[in-house]
């Protein structure tokens, strides 16, 4: 292949690259700024989630 074929080929493939990823930049920044102006998910009360005990026959852990 003739070298400034493949220089050529090479930069069009970054080119295509960069243009993607900054595209990609944008969609999430924009998903981002959009959960910005929701409210925060609300606090779980640690203290209402149940127990987990050692269960002494299989060693696991469960609620109880």
């Amino acid at each position: 292949m003739h070298p400034l074929l493949a220089v050529t080929l090479g930069m069009a493939g970054a080119f295509a690259l960069v243009r993607w990823c900054v595209k990609e930049v944008q969609r999430v920044n924009s998903e981002l700024d959009g959960m910005r102006g929701q409210a925060p998910i609300d606090a779980v009360d640690r203290n209402a989630l149940p127990k987990l005990k050692r269960d002494p026959q299989s060693g696991e852990y469960r609620p109880g």
